[in-house]
């Protein structure tokens, strides 16, 4: 389900819709804030939370794997814990590649089990007590800002810059799962990811008392020269045209694109219509990273993919914030499993 339209104008003119729904806006802020009171599981190691205020992708995975790279880089055993949205199981219980898939733990959890070993549960403070006890000395919460259930040592709100908080409205008349204030509130820093002009305009739109940081999507050069490259691209994020940007400004040609819903299935249905249409075009299917963990097994030979990944323009804060944790970890973990 694509966003509304009205999501996305200005915060001083967010037009009639948001206007006649911001009673239920305000009951759905309303709600979060008491559910975020709650006390939560202290865990025995630090937790790094990834989260943001706006519904739909901003960039968290990419900025979730961009951590786990940093922290293995110092040594430590990382661990990532999430929810697991579009699994089918409750959890808790650790990813396993080659065991698990996107239909039973969610997309982002079985990709990020490639980077570190994955945790999963609907009850979050669970799938963090299965981690600590497969011996994580630092455990990084995906999407977990709006969930009280374990607390927090360090809250990292990432956003996307040209989106920005859209109209500022909470669901349903905005985007937003809580007031951009007391969202922040609750946050160390603010990661923004966006191109120097999309960077620019946000700090115009959104001055924040919050130390950001700006950080860019670059593509990884896997060998692979897109120049001319005819392709049916496909992608199921929640912003499909971003992957369609960063795919055109890499040299391809772009035949068709397909936005699909964030998260939805790759049916054999789906992906035999789109292997007809690549064929009559004579193209080559991609997809993005996300995306191809959901591909069904047929056509995982087929589809290419353009991985990003985050880069951050200067990482003193957030190391410094990184080596404060740290002193906290314990000097002899057990080994993960």
């Amino acid at each position: 389900m694509r966003p509304p339209a009205f999501w996305s104008r200005p915060p001083n003119a967010p037009g009639l819709a948001a206007h006649l729904l911001a009673p239920l806006g305000a009951l759905y802020a309303a709600a979060t804030a008491r559910r975020v009171a709650r006390p939560g599981y202290r865990a025995a190691v630090p937790v790094i939370c990834i989260g943001n205020l706006n519904v739909g992708g901003t960039g968290k995975t990419p900025t979730t794997i961009a951590l786990v790279t940093r922290l293995l880089a110092r040594g430590l055993r990382v661990a990532v814990v999430s929810r697991g949205y579009g699994g089918s199981l409750a959890g808790p219980v650790q990813v396993a590649e080659g065991t698990h898939t996107a239909a039973d733990v969610g997309d982002e959890p079985l990709l990020l089990a490639a980077f570190a070993p994955t945790f999963i549960g609907h009850d979050r403070a669970a799938a963090v007590r299965l981690a600590e006890g497969s011996g994580a000395q630092m455990i990084l919460l995906d999407d977990g800002h709006q969930n009280p259930a374990v607390v927090k040592d360090l809250s990292l709100i990432v956003v996307d810059a040209a989106a920005g908080f859209g109209n500022a409205r909470c669901l349903p008349a905005g985007p937003l799962r809580e007031p951009v204030a007391l969202g922040l509130a609750r946050a160390d820093l603010v990661i923004v990811i966006g191109d120097a002009a999309a960077q620019a305009q946000f700090a115009t739109l959104w001055p924040l008392s919050k130390p950001v940081l700006p950080a860019t999507l670059v593509p990884l050069q896997m060998g692979m020269d897109w120049h001319d490259t005819r392709v049916i691209a496909f992608a199921g994020i929640g912003n499909p045209a971003k992957f369609f940007a960063t795919l055109r400004a890499q040299g391809a040609t772009i035949l068709r694109e397909v936005p699909l819903d964030d998260h939805q299935p790759l049916s054999e249905a789906l992906m035999r219509r789109l292997e007809f249409d690549a064929l009559t075009l004579n193209a080559q299917l991609v997809t993005t990273e996300k995306d191809a963990v959901r591909l069904p097994p047929r056509f995982r030979t087929q589809v290419l993919t353009l991985p990003v990944r985050l880069t951050i323009s200067d990482w003193t804060l957030l190391d410094a914030a990184l080596s404060n944790l740290a002193t906290r970890v314990n000097e002899k973990p057990k080994p993960l499993k």
